[in-house]
């Protein structure tokens, strides 16, 4: 990413009982005060996984010249860590994240030009959490392998599990039942999950890679919100329904899944039913790692949504 125009930094938050200062950092790729073009603010997924995934979004700024902004959310990668907040439902809230999303957006001055905004996974939901707010300044939202419902993704996710060898799925339930969540078999057994609905490729691609370190490393919010493991949502998220609020959503929408995405058609079909100006697109030779596994295709829908009326 160094050949682009680049740019961090860091901005106080100032976070409802952290009881401590707190920063969010982010970086800039390109420059907001020499181009016209409204940027992409991308939220990642997790809660905690880092913006280190979405670094294939720079694409869009070599091949289109949309400026890109990326940064950690709090609780993860360069932002402020709050491990003693762990299993804090009142403080892991989407108000929270909300916050700090506007935090940025004033910091940058962005709500007079306009920005985007692009949300993967976790961060989809909290991008149509904020778009359902109308928020000053946001023109387009994509939410990409975002899903509408948490009951409706726990439903995918036995399904998906339903699918797996027999052996893989026997021992993922047996390590559940019994709590086991950091043995070697019980990780053998997810990363079977993972290679199919996750992320397709082999070998991961680095910033993949580094987002699973982020977790690993401060899973705080991750246990909090979203529980053990990616395909059992035990934490605060579990009872989520974004959708109830989607048909407050004005801003022009795009959403995308993959064939093979853990987010499955119908996990994602109450976003496409209630938002009002809303494009949806299944990518065949996806999971939920799209803009890596279809990377020429998903920069191509993204890119025409955003540059086009």
């Amino acid at each position: 990413m160094s050949a682009y125009p680049t740019s961090e930094g860091e901005l106080p938050f100032d976070a409802p009982g952290a009881g401590v200062p707190c920063k969010t950092w982010y970086k800039i790729i390109g420059s907001l005060s020499e181009s016209s073009t409204p940027p992409i603010i991308a939220l990642h997924g997790g809660p905690g996984a880092g913006h280190d995934y979405l670094e294939a979004l720079v694409d869009l700024y070599e091949q289109r010249s949309i400026p890109l902004v990326l940064y950690d959310q709090i609780g993860c990668g360069r932002s402020t860590h709050l491990r003693e907040k762990l299993g804090d439902e009142s403080f892991w809230t989407f108000d929270l994240f909300i916050r700090e999303l506007d935090n940025l957006i004033d910091h940058l001055n962005l709500r007079d030009r306009g920005y985007h905004i692009l949300g993967q996974s976790w961060g989809g939901m909290l991008g149509s959490a904020y778009a359902a707010k109308q928020p000053r300044g946001l023109r387009k939202l994509v939410l990409s392998g975002a899903p509408a419902s948490m009951p409706l993704y726990k439903q995918a996710c036995k399904i998906r599990l339903a699918g797996l060898p027999e052996d893989v799925r026997l021992t993922l339930e047996a390590c559940d039942k019994a709590g086991d969540h950091d043995s070697v078999e019980f990780k053998n057994a997810a990363a079977v999950f993972i290679k199919r609905h996750v992320c397709r490729l082999d070998p991961l691609p680095e910033p993949i890679q580094r987002a699973f370190r982020n977790l690993k490393d401060d899973s705080t919010a991750y246990s909090t919100m979203q529980g053990h493991s990616e395909f059992d949502t035990v934490g605060t998220l579990k009872d989520w329904e974004g959708w109830k609020e989607a048909a407050n959503i004005v801003a022009q929408t795009l959403l995308l899944n993959g064939k093979y995405d853990e987010v499955m058609d119908f996990v994602v079909e109450p976003f496409f039913k209630n938002i009002n100006k809303v494009k949806w697109v299944t990518l065949e030779d996806a999971s939920h790692s799209m803009m890596w596994e279809s990377r020429e295709r998903y920069m191509q829908l993204v890119g025409d949504f955003l540059t086009y009326e």
